[in-house]
């Protein structure tokens, strides 16, 4: 009998890091502060909602874009916080998850050979989203500690042939943000091109210190070419629940939903009638995460005081990077190892948000966690 092989369309990518630290956390008991999610429950109201969705008969397919309820509150909720108008029926879609449309968005408009520029550390979608397109990616590295954008050196990359750049802020792994003054530089870099943007927005909400999101929906020259992607499993502590969205205009919604409706086609009818719900009647909660999300990395950064780690800035998301330059010379990936066998605390090495592993002697930590997780995990770390 003979078995046919297959050639990879992407062989050098393996299970990503999120799973492969977790297994490891799981296999030796040890706290998980790895990959990304709450281990708190979401707000009971919320669940609340959902249910009441589920008893009242929203349990077939949803429209393909999403539930009209709910893109209709989005709507409402950018215009009130951005002061931007996005058409529910035509510019909003309801993705399962912000992966699914970062992915659509990608597959869109990227056509092989094209030319997307990606700064790295980058979430680990985006490089294979782009070379199944037959997309090039041109990597730029931001450096740490502030990991700021040099736009003077992003400039440079831009050749006829770029057609997306992707952007991320607040940025995981790092928690950098974009200022006004990245905005204007942007938009100068970018007004006499036809180069798109990808901008995963995904912790909007959880921006600290009174700073800003900068949105690129506040800038309407950015806007008008721009996927805007963002998740409610971030928002509302329910990363189980995968529902996110994608805004752009009308054109550009078009084609991401002629890819949408093949990959994912709708996305679970309650949770989007009880997410509605929820940001009908609790929408200033979202509002309230930022401050949440704040006390919980001064709990973190004060309870690692007096650590041979040293904390680097983070200005939004709910990872903290730290250097463990006084503690080891080890490759990160080895280091984050170690630190989950004999330790018992998971990270992350921010390395592997590199395609070719540049090592800084740094690691990402999740502090969306019970107070007592952070005080049990920095009680292990400060013994280093």
């Amino acid at each position: 009998m003979i078995s046919p092989s297959i050639s990879s369309k992407l062989p050098w990518v393996g299970t990503n890091i999120f799973t492969v630290m977790s297994a490891l956390a799981r296999q030796n008991n040890a706290i998980n502060l790895s990959q990304g999610f709450p281990d708190f429950s979401c707000d009971p109201l919320l669940t609340d909602y959902v249910s009441r969705a589920m008893k009242e008969g929203y349990n077939q397919y949803a429209p393909m874009p999403g539930l009209p309820a709910l893109c209709e509150e989005i709507s409402q909720m950018i215009k009130e916080i951005y002061d931007y108008s996005y058409d529910p029926a035509t510019e909003i879609t309801i993705t399962c998850g912000a992966s699914e449309a970062l992915y659509c968005a990608i597959a869109a408009v990227v056509r092989p050979g094209d030319e997307v520029i990606v700064l790295e550390p980058a979430y680990d979608l985006y490089l294979p989203a782009i070379e199944l397109s037959g997309g090039i990616p041109v990597r730029y590295a931001l450096k740490p500690p502030d990991y700021r954008i040099n736009w003077e050196e992003v400039k440079k990359l831009v050749s006829p042939r770029t057609r997306v750049i992707m952007l991320n802020t607040p940025h995981n792994p790092t928690g950098s943000i974009l200022y006004p003054e990245d905005l204007r530089q942007l938009s100068a870099l970018l007004s006499h091109t036809d180069i798109f943007i990808i901008s995963d927005e995904v912790y909007e909400h959880i921006i600290f210190d009174g700073n800003i999101h900068q949105s690129m929906a506040r800038y309407p020259d950015l806007a008008a070419r721009s996927f805007i992607v963002s998740s409610f499993g971030k928002s509302l502590h329910a990363t189980g629940w995968k529902v996110g969205y994608c805004l752009a205009p009308a054109p550009l919604s078009a084609e991401l939903r002629k890819i949408h409706q093949f990959v994912g086609f709708s996305t679970s009818t309650p949770f989007q009638q009880g997410i509605a719900g929820y940001l009908r009647d609790e929408r200033s909660k979202i509002m309230e995460i930022k401050t949440f999300y704040q006390r919980k990395r001064d709990l973190f950064l004060q309870l690692m005081q007096g650590s041979r780690f040293r904390p680097i800035a983070s200005r939004g998301t709910y990872f903290q990077l730290m250097s463990y330059e006084e503690i080891s010379d080890e490759s990160e990936m080895a280091f984050a190892q170690r630190l989950t066998i004999e330790s018992g605390v998971a990270c992350i090495p921010v390395s592997v948000f590199y395609r070719h592993r540049v090592e800084n002697k740094v690691v990402r930590f999740c502090f969306a966690k019970e107070d007592l997780t952070l005080e049990r995990a920095a009680e292990k770390l400060i013994k280093l």
